[in-house]
């Protein structure tokens, strides 16, 4: 699997057209076919009947901007509500279909899951393609990544939704800024200076001094992955990427990568 590069503005149309060419669920397996009778927020929901006994789903691929949800001392991520009355509007008391690339539950007892609404609408493209939600994939979870970034990508060129805000936008990849955002998940742009493996696992450095700058890292079992997808890690140096993930502190704030499609190769 290639990386996914910075795509132009696409037409939409597919998204309310079932059986399309292009249609997105060509890649999934179909599920069981309820109708939504709660929004959690604006990536999870709960249906009914409950499939298989579990009720509630996660709209698998993206992430929403986060509520508290009685978690003490969380604040809410800046319009995490206008998120959740999004995929009201959109689903609320509407038959949905659930569809499934790979992992089918999380540890939470969730369905993760594409939904596809009655008329065929692809609930995570409308979320994305609004500006309402982000990518966010996982390494047994990556099935429309590419459909989905094109989304992204063009929601925030129109600075759509969460898009319009300083808070979500993508950072460069500076260490003094990057370790005020430790814990957080971020989109991280910048050159590679450097590569390396050691010991199986690969340094993506941004900087001369890789005890202090930003770092992207990948596991051996990651990097084997990343490989997998027809490219080593390594041959990103030099590149301009965009990393996304959750921010952490090793020497200098670094990302850690699990899967190719959390890093974007940008044009020059």
């Amino acid at each position: 699997m290639m990386m996914w590069r910075c795509v132009p503005v696409i037409a939409l149309l597919w998204l309310a057209l079932p059986g399309h060419a292009a249609d997105p669920r060509s890649k999934l397996t179909p599920g069981a076919t309820a109708t939504v009778t709660e929004v959690v927020d604006g990536d999870t929901v709960i249906v009914s009947p409950a499939p298989g006994g579990a009720p509630q789903i996660r709209l698998v691929g993206i992430q929403a901007p986060k509520l508290p949800l009685g978690r003490k001392g969380f604040k809410a991520w800046p319009l995490s509500t206008a998120s959740k009355q999004l995929l009201e509007k959109l689903v609320l008391r509407r038959g949905v279909t659930l569809h499934f690339g790979e992992s089918r539950m999380d540890r939470h007892g969730r369905h993760l899951a594409h939904l596809f609404r009655d008329d065929g609408l692809w609930v995570q493209g409308a979320m994305l393609e609004r500006g309402m939600a982000r990518v966010y994939t996982f390494p047994d979870n990556r099935m429309l990544a590419a459909e989905m970034y094109a989304l992204e990508s063009a929601a925030r060129a129109a600075n759509k939704g969460i898009w319009s805000l300083r808070y979500y936008q993508p950072r460069a990849a500076d260490p003094e800024t990057l370790l005020r955002q430790l814990g957080s998940f971020q989109l991280v742009e910048g050159r590679v200076q450097a590569a390396a493996k050691v010991k199986g696992r690969v340094y993506l450095n941004f900087g001369d001094n890789w005890r202090d700058d930003f770092t992207a890292t990948l596991a051996p079992k990651s990097a084997r992955l990343y490989a997998k997808s027809g490219l080593e890690a390594t041959a990103l140096e030099g590149q301009r990427v965009r990393v996304r993930g959750w921010l952490r502190k090793r020497n200098g704030p670094m990302i850690e990568v699990s899967h190719p499609e959390q890093i974007e190769t940008l044009k020059e």
